[in-house]
Protein backbone atom coordinates (compact mmCIF):
# COMPACT_ATOMS: atom_id res chain seq x y z
CA UNK A 1 0.00 0.00 0.00
CA UNK A 2 3.12 2.57 0.11
CA UNK A 3 3.81 2.00 -2.94
CA UNK A 4 0.88 2.65 -4.08
CA UNK A 5 0.26 5.88 -2.35
CA UNK A 6 3.61 7.18 -3.33
CA UNK A 7 1.82 7.27 -6.77
CA UNK A 8 -1.23 7.82 -6.77
CA UNK A 9 -2.84 10.73 -4.85
CA UNK A 10 -6.28 8.99 -4.63
CA UNK A 11 -5.50 5.94 -2.86
CA UNK A 12 -3.72 7.70 -0.45
CA UNK A 13 -6.60 10.59 0.16
CA UNK A 14 -9.13 6.93 0.04
CA UNK A 15 -6.76 5.66 2.54
CA UNK A 16 -7.13 8.63 5.07
CA UNK A 17 -10.96 8.63 3.95
CA UNK A 18 -11.72 5.26 5.08
CA UNK A 19 -9.35 5.71 8.48
CA UNK A 20 -11.44 8.78 9.28
CA UNK A 21 -14.73 7.10 8.82
CA UNK A 22 -13.55 4.41 10.95
CA UNK A 23 -12.52 6.66 13.68
CA UNK A 24 -15.60 8.17 13.69
CA UNK A 25 -17.41 4.60 13.95
CA UNK A 26 -20.48 5.74 12.79
CA UNK A 27 -21.17 2.64 10.98
CA UNK A 28 -22.68 4.42 8.18
CA UNK A 29 -21.73 4.45 4.17
CA UNK A 30 -18.86 6.64 4.06
CA UNK A 31 -19.93 10.32 2.88
CA UNK A 32 -17.74 12.65 0.12
CA UNK A 33 -19.35 15.61 -0.92
CA UNK A 34 -18.97 18.14 -3.65
CA UNK A 35 -21.29 21.31 -4.17
CA UNK A 36 -22.31 23.06 -7.05
CA UNK A 37 -24.17 26.56 -7.54
CA UNK A 38 -26.62 27.55 -10.51
CA UNK A 39 -25.88 30.68 -10.93
CA UNK A 40 -24.71 30.82 -14.35
CA UNK A 41 -22.82 27.91 -16.93
CA UNK A 42 -20.78 25.24 -14.68
CA UNK A 43 -17.65 25.56 -16.27
CA UNK A 44 -14.58 22.96 -16.35
CA UNK A 45 -13.27 24.50 -13.23
CA UNK A 46 -15.89 23.71 -11.50
CA UNK A 47 -15.92 19.97 -12.60
CA UNK A 48 -13.21 19.71 -10.20
CA UNK A 49 -15.02 20.22 -7.25
CA UNK A 50 -17.09 17.25 -8.50
CA UNK A 51 -14.19 14.84 -10.08
CA UNK A 52 -11.95 14.98 -6.91
CA UNK A 53 -14.31 13.39 -4.65
CA UNK A 54 -15.10 11.15 -7.60
CA UNK A 55 -12.55 9.44 -7.78
CA UNK A 56 -12.42 8.92 -4.10
CA UNK A 57 -15.22 7.30 -3.26
CA UNK A 58 -14.90 5.26 -6.40
CA UNK A 59 -11.83 3.83 -4.76
CA UNK A 60 -13.45 3.64 -1.54
CA UNK A 61 -16.04 1.58 -3.84
CA UNK A 62 -13.35 -0.83 -5.23
CA UNK A 63 -11.95 -2.05 -2.02
CA UNK A 64 -15.68 -2.87 -1.25
CA UNK A 65 -17.20 -0.26 1.07
CA UNK A 66 -20.24 1.35 0.83
CA UNK A 67 -19.86 5.22 0.11
CA UNK A 68 -22.05 7.80 -1.27
CA UNK A 69 -21.17 10.83 -3.11
CA UNK A 70 -23.38 13.77 -2.40
CA UNK A 71 -23.37 16.96 -4.60
CA UNK A 72 -25.04 19.87 -3.58
CA UNK A 73 -26.82 22.00 -6.18
CA UNK A 74 -27.01 25.28 -3.88
CA UNK A 75 -29.71 26.52 -6.16
CA UNK A 76 -31.18 28.74 -3.23
CA UNK A 77 -28.37 30.60 -3.52
CA UNK A 78 -29.02 34.48 -4.32
CA UNK A 79 -29.04 35.68 -7.77
CA UNK A 80 -25.85 37.62 -7.82
CA UNK A 81 -25.57 39.12 -11.40
CA UNK A 82 -26.18 38.70 -14.91
CA UNK A 83 -23.91 36.56 -16.51
CA UNK A 84 -21.95 38.73 -20.21
CA UNK A 85 -24.47 37.74 -23.40
CA UNK A 86 -27.93 37.44 -21.02
CA UNK A 87 -30.93 40.09 -21.15
CA UNK A 88 -30.09 42.62 -18.72
CA UNK A 89 -33.74 42.94 -17.34
CA UNK A 90 -32.60 40.14 -15.97
CA UNK A 91 -31.07 42.26 -13.29
CA UNK A 92 -34.37 42.81 -11.52
CA UNK A 93 -34.35 39.37 -10.37
CA UNK A 94 -30.82 39.84 -8.46
CA UNK A 95 -31.65 38.67 -4.73
CA UNK A 96 -34.21 35.88 -5.38
CA UNK A 97 -33.47 32.43 -4.93
CA UNK A 98 -31.99 30.96 -8.38
CA UNK A 99 -34.83 28.28 -8.59
CA UNK A 100 -37.73 31.56 -8.65
CA UNK A 101 -35.94 33.49 -11.39
CA UNK A 102 -36.85 32.75 -14.78
CA UNK A 103 -34.27 30.58 -17.31
CA UNK A 104 -32.15 32.72 -20.00
CA UNK A 105 -34.99 33.38 -22.98
CA UNK A 106 -35.58 30.21 -25.35
CA UNK A 107 -34.21 27.91 -22.14
CA UNK A 108 -36.40 24.60 -22.76
CA UNK A 109 -36.56 24.85 -18.58
CA UNK A 110 -39.02 26.83 -15.90
CA UNK A 111 -35.81 28.50 -13.82
CA UNK A 112 -32.26 29.31 -14.15
CA UNK A 113 -31.23 26.43 -11.92
CA UNK A 114 -32.38 24.27 -13.73
CA UNK A 115 -31.49 25.57 -16.99
CA UNK A 116 -27.63 25.64 -15.97
CA UNK A 117 -28.15 22.05 -13.92
CA UNK A 118 -29.71 20.04 -17.14
CA UNK A 119 -26.40 20.46 -18.81
CA UNK A 120 -24.04 18.92 -15.93
CA UNK A 121 -26.46 16.48 -14.91
CA UNK A 122 -26.04 14.61 -18.64
CA UNK A 123 -21.79 15.49 -18.83
CA UNK A 124 -21.45 13.60 -15.38
CA UNK A 125 -23.42 10.83 -16.29
CA UNK A 126 -21.51 10.46 -19.74
CA UNK A 127 -18.32 10.87 -17.43
CA UNK A 128 -19.31 7.77 -15.20
CA UNK A 129 -19.45 10.21 -12.35
CA UNK A 130 -22.77 8.70 -9.88
CA UNK A 131 -23.74 10.99 -7.64
CA UNK A 132 -27.01 11.26 -5.09
CA UNK A 133 -28.07 14.65 -6.06
CA UNK A 134 -29.57 17.15 -3.19
CA UNK A 135 -31.69 20.46 -4.03
CA UNK A 136 -30.83 22.99 -1.24
CA UNK A 137 -34.15 24.32 -2.20
CA UNK A 138 -36.06 21.60 -1.20
CA UNK A 139 -33.96 20.88 1.88
CA UNK A 140 -34.92 24.45 3.25
CA UNK A 141 -38.11 25.08 2.06
CA UNK A 142 -39.07 21.80 3.06
CA UNK A 143 -38.15 22.18 6.89
CA UNK A 144 -35.62 19.90 6.87
CA UNK A 145 -32.88 21.70 8.20
CA UNK A 146 -35.58 24.04 10.90
CA UNK A 147 -33.33 22.50 13.89
CA UNK A 148 -30.08 23.49 12.45
CA UNK A 149 -31.35 26.71 11.81
CA UNK A 150 -32.44 27.04 15.15
CA UNK A 151 -29.46 25.84 16.99
CA UNK A 152 -27.39 28.31 14.85
CA UNK A 153 -30.11 31.53 15.72
CA UNK A 154 -28.74 29.92 19.85
CA UNK A 155 -25.63 29.99 19.32
CA UNK A 156 -25.24 32.83 17.49
CA UNK A 157 -22.96 34.69 19.62
CA UNK A 158 -20.09 31.90 19.89
CA UNK A 159 -20.40 31.96 15.91
CA UNK A 160 -19.96 35.59 15.68
CA UNK A 161 -17.19 35.15 18.21
CA UNK A 162 -15.55 32.76 15.49
CA UNK A 163 -16.08 34.91 12.78
CA UNK A 164 -14.60 38.01 14.47
CA UNK A 165 -11.42 35.98 15.12
CA UNK A 166 -10.83 36.86 10.97
CA UNK A 167 -13.13 39.86 10.52
CA UNK A 168 -10.02 42.16 11.48
CA UNK A 169 -7.91 40.12 9.37
CA UNK A 170 -7.26 41.26 5.45
CA UNK A 171 -9.71 39.71 3.25
CA UNK A 172 -9.13 36.37 1.37
CA UNK A 173 -6.86 37.09 -1.69
CA UNK A 174 -4.20 35.94 -3.97
CA UNK A 175 -2.22 33.84 -2.22
CA UNK A 176 1.05 33.00 -4.39
CA UNK A 177 3.38 30.46 -3.52
CA UNK A 178 6.85 31.65 -3.34
CA UNK A 179 8.32 30.90 -7.02
CA UNK A 180 5.35 29.58 -8.05
CA UNK A 181 4.40 29.02 -11.91
CA UNK A 182 2.06 30.96 -14.25
CA UNK A 183 -0.17 27.84 -13.52
CA UNK A 184 -0.08 28.48 -10.02
CA UNK A 185 -0.40 32.54 -10.34
CA UNK A 186 -3.65 32.17 -12.13
CA UNK A 187 -4.94 29.88 -9.17
CA UNK A 188 -3.81 32.50 -6.73
CA UNK A 189 -5.98 35.19 -9.02
CA UNK A 190 -9.03 33.16 -9.17
CA UNK A 191 -9.06 33.08 -4.90
CA UNK A 192 -8.89 36.90 -5.43
CA UNK A 193 -11.89 37.24 -7.54
CA UNK A 194 -14.00 34.69 -4.97
CA UNK A 195 -16.98 32.51 -5.97
CA UNK A 196 -19.73 34.07 -4.62
CA UNK A 197 -20.86 32.63 -2.12
CA UNK A 198 -17.23 32.58 -0.41
CA UNK A 199 -17.30 36.46 -0.23
CA UNK A 200 -21.15 37.06 0.66
CA UNK A 201 -22.50 38.77 3.92
CA UNK A 202 -21.53 36.56 6.84
CA UNK A 203 -24.89 37.68 9.09
CA UNK A 204 -23.64 41.02 11.00
CA UNK A 205 -25.81 43.54 11.04
CA UNK A 206 -26.61 46.62 13.21
CA UNK A 207 -28.48 45.16 15.03
CA UNK A 208 -26.47 41.98 16.59
CA UNK A 209 -25.18 39.23 14.42
CA UNK A 210 -27.84 36.87 12.92
CA UNK A 211 -26.97 33.64 10.78
CA UNK A 212 -29.99 33.40 9.45
CA UNK A 213 -31.06 35.21 6.05
CA UNK A 214 -34.63 35.48 5.15
CA UNK A 215 -36.13 36.02 1.66
CA UNK A 216 -38.45 38.97 2.09
CA UNK A 217 -42.20 37.52 1.44
CA UNK A 218 -43.00 40.52 -0.66
CA UNK A 219 -40.13 40.89 -3.32
CA UNK A 220 -38.91 37.34 -3.30
CA UNK A 221 -35.20 38.82 -2.37
CA UNK A 222 -32.71 38.19 0.44
CA UNK A 223 -32.42 42.21 0.77
CA UNK A 224 -33.72 41.53 3.72
CA UNK A 225 -31.71 42.59 7.28
CA UNK A 226 -33.23 40.84 10.66
CA UNK A 227 -33.39 43.45 13.25
CA UNK A 228 -34.74 41.05 16.28
CA UNK A 229 -34.80 37.25 17.59
CA UNK A 230 -36.85 35.42 20.38
CA UNK A 231 -35.38 32.38 21.31
CA UNK A 232 -38.49 31.05 23.32
CA UNK A 233 -40.88 32.07 20.85
CA UNK A 234 -38.84 32.01 17.74
CA UNK A 235 -39.85 35.25 16.56
CA UNK A 236 -37.96 36.96 13.91
CA UNK A 237 -38.89 40.52 12.70
CA UNK A 238 -36.97 42.06 9.26
CA UNK A 239 -37.29 44.46 6.88
CA UNK A 240 -36.45 44.47 3.63
CA UNK A 241 -34.79 47.03 1.33
CA UNK A 242 -38.24 47.68 -0.33
CA UNK A 243 -39.52 48.56 3.02
CA UNK A 244 -41.43 45.50 3.87
CA UNK A 245 -41.18 44.37 7.49
CA UNK A 246 -42.53 41.15 8.52
CA UNK A 247 -42.45 39.41 12.24
CA UNK A 248 -42.36 35.24 11.29
CA UNK A 249 -42.06 32.57 13.80
CA UNK A 250 -38.62 30.81 12.63
CA UNK A 251 -40.16 27.49 13.76
CA UNK A 252 -42.33 27.41 10.92
CA UNK A 253 -40.31 29.62 8.47
CA UNK A 254 -39.17 28.04 5.64
CA UNK A 255 -38.34 30.95 3.10
CA UNK A 256 -34.44 31.63 3.93
CA UNK A 257 -31.34 30.07 4.76
CA UNK A 258 -27.81 30.24 6.62
CA UNK A 259 -25.68 32.65 6.03
CA UNK A 260 -22.54 30.54 3.13
CA UNK A 261 -20.37 30.63 6.70
CA UNK A 262 -22.92 28.57 8.69
CA UNK A 263 -24.43 26.95 6.29
CA UNK A 264 -21.66 24.59 5.15
CA UNK A 265 -20.55 23.61 8.00
CA UNK A 266 -24.14 22.79 9.15
CA UNK A 267 -24.36 20.45 5.99
CA UNK A 268 -21.07 18.64 6.92
CA UNK A 269 -22.57 18.02 10.34
CA UNK A 270 -26.43 17.34 8.90
CA UNK A 271 -24.59 14.72 6.19
CA UNK A 272 -21.70 13.27 8.33
CA UNK A 273 -19.65 14.52 5.51
CA UNK A 274 -15.97 12.53 5.46
CA UNK A 275 -14.44 13.85 2.54
CA UNK A 276 -14.74 17.72 0.57
CA UNK A 277 -12.27 19.13 -1.44
CA UNK A 278 -12.48 23.34 -2.16
CA UNK A 279 -11.37 25.59 -4.08
CA UNK A 280 -8.30 28.52 -3.42
CA UNK A 281 -11.23 30.91 -2.93
CA UNK A 282 -12.62 28.77 0.10
CA UNK A 283 -9.27 27.97 1.59
CA UNK A 284 -7.49 30.97 2.26
CA UNK A 285 -7.05 31.91 6.01
CA UNK A 286 -10.16 33.54 7.28
CA UNK A 287 -12.40 31.96 3.79
CA UNK A 288 -15.32 29.49 4.11
CA UNK A 289 -13.32 26.15 4.86
CA UNK A 290 -10.89 27.52 7.30
CA UNK A 291 -13.69 28.95 9.70
CA UNK A 292 -15.74 26.76 8.86
CA UNK A 293 -13.96 23.74 10.43
CA UNK A 294 -13.97 25.49 13.66
CA UNK A 295 -18.25 26.32 13.45
CA UNK A 296 -18.47 22.56 13.03
CA UNK A 297 -16.13 21.97 16.48
CA UNK A 298 -18.03 24.17 18.12
CA UNK A 299 -21.48 24.83 17.18
CA UNK A 300 -22.35 21.92 15.16
CA UNK A 301 -20.63 19.16 17.53
CA UNK A 302 -19.15 17.28 14.68
CA UNK A 303 -15.91 16.87 13.31
CA UNK A 304 -14.35 18.85 9.54
CA UNK A 305 -14.08 16.51 6.82
CA UNK A 306 -10.68 16.09 5.09
CA UNK A 307 -10.37 18.91 2.19
CA UNK A 308 -7.80 18.84 0.18
CA UNK A 309 -7.37 22.72 -1.72
CA UNK A 310 -8.12 21.63 -5.75
CA UNK A 311 -6.45 24.41 -8.37
CA UNK A 312 -7.25 26.06 -10.94
CA UNK A 313 -8.30 24.45 -14.24
CA UNK A 314 -7.87 26.73 -17.44
CA UNK A 315 -7.85 26.19 -21.26
CA UNK A 316 -4.92 26.49 -23.77
CA UNK A 317 -5.01 29.87 -25.48
CA UNK A 318 -7.91 30.89 -22.88
CA UNK A 319 -7.55 34.02 -19.54
CA UNK A 320 -9.04 31.95 -16.63
CA UNK A 321 -12.70 31.37 -16.31
CA UNK A 322 -15.30 32.89 -15.12
CA UNK A 323 -19.08 31.93 -15.13
CA UNK A 324 -20.00 35.87 -14.96
CA UNK A 325 -17.75 36.72 -17.93
CA UNK A 326 -19.52 34.30 -20.16
CA UNK A 327 -18.62 31.90 -23.04
CA UNK A 328 -16.67 29.54 -20.85
CA UNK A 329 -16.42 26.04 -21.59
CA UNK A 330 -18.38 23.64 -19.77
CA UNK A 331 -17.74 19.89 -19.07
CA UNK A 332 -20.78 19.68 -22.14
CA UNK A 333 -18.22 21.43 -24.71
CA UNK A 334 -15.37 19.54 -23.91
CA UNK A 335 -17.09 16.16 -24.31
CA UNK A 336 -18.26 17.48 -27.85
CA UNK A 337 -14.54 17.24 -28.57
CA UNK A 338 -13.16 14.64 -26.40
CA UNK A 339 -13.84 11.12 -25.23
CA UNK A 340 -15.00 10.93 -21.27
CA UNK A 341 -11.95 8.69 -20.34
CA UNK A 342 -9.67 11.27 -21.66
CA UNK A 343 -11.22 13.91 -20.13
CA UNK A 344 -11.28 12.07 -16.75
CA UNK A 345 -7.51 11.67 -17.03
CA UNK A 346 -6.77 14.91 -17.08
CA UNK A 347 -8.43 15.51 -13.55
CA UNK A 348 -6.97 11.88 -12.37
CA UNK A 349 -3.81 12.94 -13.52
CA UNK A 350 -3.21 15.51 -11.71
CA UNK A 351 -3.02 15.77 -8.34
CA UNK A 352 -6.03 18.44 -6.56
CA UNK A 353 -3.52 21.03 -5.79
CA UNK A 354 -1.86 20.91 -9.56
CA UNK A 355 -3.05 23.59 -12.02
CA UNK A 356 -3.70 21.97 -15.81
CA UNK A 357 -4.94 23.31 -18.86
CA UNK A 358 -7.01 21.87 -21.42
CA UNK A 359 -6.95 21.85 -24.94
CA UNK A 360 -9.11 22.68 -27.10
CA UNK A 361 -6.65 24.11 -29.57
CA UNK A 362 -4.46 22.03 -31.48
CA UNK A 363 -2.34 20.90 -28.65
CA UNK A 364 -5.34 18.47 -28.36
CA UNK A 365 -3.51 16.21 -31.10
CA UNK A 366 -0.80 16.23 -28.27
CA UNK A 367 -2.97 15.32 -25.73
CA UNK A 368 -4.68 11.94 -27.86
CA UNK A 369 -1.14 11.38 -28.80
CA UNK A 370 -0.25 11.12 -24.92
CA UNK A 371 -3.40 9.08 -24.17
CA UNK A 372 -2.54 6.68 -26.94
CA UNK A 373 1.25 6.43 -26.11
CA UNK A 374 -0.05 5.43 -22.69
CA UNK A 375 -2.57 2.94 -23.63
CA UNK A 376 0.05 0.92 -25.83
CA UNK A 377 2.87 0.91 -22.65
CA UNK A 378 0.24 -0.70 -20.65
CA UNK A 379 -1.02 -3.13 -22.81
CA UNK A 380 2.72 -4.44 -23.44
CA UNK A 381 3.51 -3.60 -19.78
CA UNK A 382 6.43 -1.20 -19.79
CA UNK A 383 4.06 2.09 -18.42
CA UNK A 384 5.28 3.04 -14.83
CA UNK A 385 2.98 2.47 -11.76
CA UNK A 386 2.46 6.33 -11.51
CA UNK A 387 0.73 6.11 -14.52
CA UNK A 388 -1.42 3.48 -15.05
CA UNK A 389 -3.55 3.94 -12.17
CA UNK A 390 -5.11 7.43 -13.26
CA UNK A 391 -5.23 5.53 -16.77
CA UNK A 392 -7.36 2.62 -15.09
CA UNK A 393 -9.26 5.31 -13.36
CA UNK A 394 -10.27 7.34 -16.09
CA UNK A 395 -11.04 4.31 -18.31
CA UNK A 396 -13.32 2.45 -16.00
CA UNK A 397 -14.92 2.93 -12.66
CA UNK A 398 -16.28 0.46 -10.03
CA UNK A 399 -19.20 -0.36 -11.91
CA UNK A 400 -17.74 -1.01 -15.26
CA UNK A 401 -15.43 -0.06 -18.19
CA UNK A 402 -16.48 3.79 -19.93
CA UNK A 403 -17.55 3.54 -23.94
CA UNK A 404 -13.54 3.53 -26.07
CA UNK A 405 -13.52 3.61 -29.35
CA UNK A 406 -12.59 -0.13 -30.97
CA UNK A 407 -9.95 1.22 -32.97
CA UNK A 408 -7.79 4.36 -32.11
CA UNK A 409 -6.60 5.69 -34.90
CA UNK A 410 -4.67 9.45 -33.80
CA UNK A 411 -7.02 11.79 -33.62
CA UNK A 412 -4.96 14.33 -35.38
CA UNK A 413 -4.92 12.17 -38.79
CA UNK A 414 -9.02 11.98 -38.28
CA UNK A 415 -9.08 15.36 -38.00
CA UNK A 416 -7.02 16.17 -41.11
CA UNK A 417 -9.33 13.71 -42.66
CA UNK A 418 -12.11 15.05 -41.85
CA UNK A 419 -11.11 18.73 -42.26
CA UNK A 420 -9.71 17.25 -46.21
CA UNK A 421 -13.51 15.24 -46.96
CA UNK A 422 -15.14 17.87 -45.28
CA UNK A 423 -16.71 15.22 -43.25
CA UNK A 424 -17.97 13.13 -46.04
CA UNK A 425 -18.47 9.81 -44.41
CA UNK A 426 -17.73 7.32 -47.80
CA UNK A 427 -14.69 9.45 -48.33
CA UNK A 428 -13.59 9.10 -44.67
CA UNK A 429 -13.98 5.20 -44.81
CA UNK A 430 -12.05 5.17 -48.25
CA UNK A 431 -9.11 6.90 -46.99
CA UNK A 432 -9.10 5.07 -43.25
CA UNK A 433 -9.09 1.87 -45.04
CA UNK A 434 -6.08 2.75 -47.22
CA UNK A 435 -3.89 3.78 -43.75
CA UNK A 436 -3.34 0.28 -43.27
CA UNK A 437 -4.39 -2.27 -46.75
CA UNK A 438 -2.98 -5.25 -44.17
CA UNK A 439 -5.56 -4.47 -41.95
CA UNK A 440 -8.30 -2.21 -42.94
CA UNK A 441 -10.81 -0.17 -40.95
CA UNK A 442 -13.90 -1.91 -42.79
CA UNK A 443 -16.80 0.61 -41.20
CA UNK A 444 -16.38 3.76 -39.46
CA UNK A 445 -18.43 2.35 -35.96
CA UNK A 446 -14.68 0.91 -35.53
CA UNK A 447 -13.10 4.66 -35.20
CA UNK A 448 -16.00 6.25 -32.84
CA UNK A 449 -16.74 8.05 -30.96
CA UNK A 450 -13.60 9.37 -31.57
CA UNK A 451 -14.02 10.67 -35.19
CA UNK A 452 -16.76 12.25 -34.10
CA UNK A 453 -14.96 14.57 -31.55
CA UNK A 454 -12.45 14.71 -34.25
CA UNK A 455 -14.78 16.00 -36.63
CA UNK A 456 -16.63 18.13 -33.78
CA UNK A 457 -13.32 19.72 -33.20
CA UNK A 458 -12.71 20.39 -36.74
CA UNK A 459 -15.61 22.25 -37.41
CA UNK A 460 -16.25 24.13 -33.99
CA UNK A 461 -12.80 24.98 -32.97
CA UNK A 462 -10.24 24.89 -35.97
CA UNK A 463 -9.21 28.28 -37.25
CA UNK A 464 -10.50 29.05 -40.41
CA UNK A 465 -7.48 30.02 -42.05
CA UNK A 466 -5.98 26.39 -40.76
CA UNK A 467 -8.90 24.61 -43.00
CA UNK A 468 -7.57 22.69 -46.15
CA UNK A 469 -8.87 23.49 -49.84
CA UNK A 470 -7.58 20.78 -51.93
CA UNK A 471 -7.29 22.55 -55.34
CA UNK A 472 -9.07 22.18 -58.25
CA UNK A 473 -7.07 22.49 -60.72
CA UNK A 474 -3.33 22.13 -60.87
CA UNK A 475 -0.92 25.42 -60.79
CA UNK A 476 0.70 25.65 -63.99
CA UNK A 477 2.64 28.70 -63.30
CA UNK A 478 4.46 27.15 -60.19
CA UNK A 479 4.99 23.67 -62.30
CA UNK A 480 6.10 25.56 -65.07
CA UNK A 481 8.51 27.34 -63.37
CA UNK A 482 10.14 24.50 -61.70
CA UNK A 483 13.78 23.35 -62.01
CA UNK A 484 15.00 19.90 -62.84
CA UNK A 485 15.60 19.05 -59.12
CA UNK A 486 12.28 19.86 -58.19
CA UNK A 487 10.62 18.25 -61.12
CA UNK A 488 13.12 15.08 -60.55
CA UNK A 489 11.56 15.28 -57.35
CA UNK A 490 7.76 14.91 -58.03
CA UNK A 491 8.84 12.28 -61.05
CA UNK A 492 9.83 10.17 -58.35
CA UNK A 493 7.07 10.87 -55.99
CA UNK A 494 4.22 10.01 -58.84
CA UNK A 495 6.32 6.94 -60.07
CA UNK A 496 6.32 5.65 -56.12
CA UNK A 497 2.68 6.26 -55.29
CA UNK A 498 1.27 2.80 -56.00
CA UNK A 499 3.79 0.90 -54.79
CA UNK A 500 3.51 3.17 -51.28
CA UNK A 501 -0.50 3.52 -50.99
CA UNK A 502 -0.58 3.35 -47.41
CA UNK A 503 -0.30 5.83 -44.32
CA UNK A 504 3.16 4.30 -43.54
CA UNK A 505 4.05 4.09 -47.48
CA UNK A 506 3.47 7.64 -48.12
CA UNK A 507 5.41 8.54 -44.92
CA UNK A 508 8.46 6.72 -46.10
CA UNK A 509 7.93 7.89 -49.37
CA UNK A 510 7.71 11.51 -49.14
CA UNK A 511 10.83 11.51 -46.56
CA UNK A 512 12.82 9.12 -48.74
CA UNK A 513 12.17 10.99 -52.37
CA UNK A 514 14.63 14.18 -51.32
CA UNK A 515 17.34 10.87 -50.14
CA UNK A 516 16.40 9.10 -53.77
CA UNK A 517 17.31 12.56 -55.31
CA UNK A 518 20.39 12.18 -53.94
CA UNK A 519 21.81 8.86 -54.91
CA UNK A 520 20.62 7.64 -51.29
CA UNK A 521 17.71 4.95 -50.19
CA UNK A 522 14.47 5.23 -48.84
CA UNK A 523 15.66 4.00 -45.55
CA UNK A 524 19.20 5.92 -45.18
CA UNK A 525 19.14 8.08 -42.20
CA UNK A 526 18.91 11.72 -43.10
CA UNK A 527 21.89 14.12 -42.75
CA UNK A 528 21.02 18.40 -42.33
CA UNK A 529 21.32 18.71 -46.19
CA UNK A 530 18.97 16.14 -46.54
CA UNK A 531 16.33 17.97 -43.86
CA UNK A 532 16.94 21.00 -45.58
CA UNK A 533 15.84 19.40 -48.65
CA UNK A 534 12.81 17.55 -47.21
CA UNK A 535 11.39 20.98 -45.70
CA UNK A 536 11.37 22.47 -49.12
CA UNK A 537 10.15 19.50 -50.98
CA UNK A 538 7.14 19.37 -48.19
CA UNK A 539 6.81 23.56 -48.74
CA UNK A 540 6.42 23.01 -52.33
CA UNK A 541 4.14 20.08 -52.16
CA UNK A 542 1.35 21.76 -49.86
CA UNK A 543 1.63 24.93 -52.43
CA UNK A 544 0.84 22.59 -55.44
CA UNK A 545 -1.99 20.58 -53.34
CA UNK A 546 -3.33 23.30 -51.44
CA UNK A 547 -1.88 26.67 -52.10
CA UNK A 548 0.16 27.15 -48.80
CA UNK A 549 3.08 26.69 -47.42
CA UNK A 550 1.87 23.88 -44.32
CA UNK A 551 -1.46 22.12 -43.79
CA UNK A 552 -2.23 18.25 -42.58
CA UNK A 553 0.30 15.52 -42.26
CA UNK A 554 1.53 14.79 -45.99
CA UNK A 555 0.73 11.37 -45.82
CA UNK A 556 -2.75 11.67 -44.78
CA UNK A 557 -3.60 14.25 -46.93
CA UNK A 558 -1.96 12.34 -49.97
CA UNK A 559 -4.43 9.99 -48.90
CA UNK A 560 -7.29 12.45 -49.42
CA UNK A 561 -6.83 13.48 -52.06
CA UNK A 562 -6.83 10.38 -53.79
CA UNK A 563 -3.67 9.39 -56.43
CA UNK A 564 -5.69 10.33 -59.73
CA UNK A 565 -6.31 13.53 -58.17
CA UNK A 566 -2.71 13.62 -56.68
CA UNK A 567 -1.34 13.00 -60.74
CA UNK A 568 -3.20 15.47 -62.36
CA UNK A 569 -2.12 18.12 -59.48
CA UNK A 570 1.30 17.40 -59.64
CA UNK A 571 2.28 16.51 -63.52
CA UNK A 572 4.58 18.97 -64.70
Amino acid sequence: MAERNEVDWVSRFADEVIAEAERRGAGKPIVCASGLSPSGPIHLGNLREVMTPHLVADEIRRRGYECVHLLSWDDYDRFRKVPAGVDPSWAEHIGKPLTTVPAPTGSPYATWAEHFKAPMVAALKELGIEVHGISQTERYTSGAYRDQILLAMRERGRIDAVLGRYRTKAKPGAVVPQGADEASQEAALAAAEGSGAATEDDGATAAGYFPYKPYCSFCDKDTTTVTSYDEETTEMSYVCANGHAETVRLSEHNRGKLVWKVDWPMRWAYEGVVFEPSGVDHSSPGSSFVVGGQLVREVFGQDPPIGPMYAFVGISGMAKMSSSRGAVPTPADALEIMEAPVLRWLYARRRPNQSFKIAFDQEIYRLYDEWDTLGRKIEDGSAPPADVAPFGRAARTATGELPRTPRPVPYRTLASIVDVTTGHEEQILRILRDLDPADPVSSLAEVRPRLDRAQAWVETKMDADQRTQVREEPDTALLAGLGDTERNMLRLLLEGLDAHWSLEGLTNLVYGVPKLQQGLTLDAPPTPEIKVAQRAFFALLYHLLVGRDTGPRLPTLLLAVGAARIRKLLSA
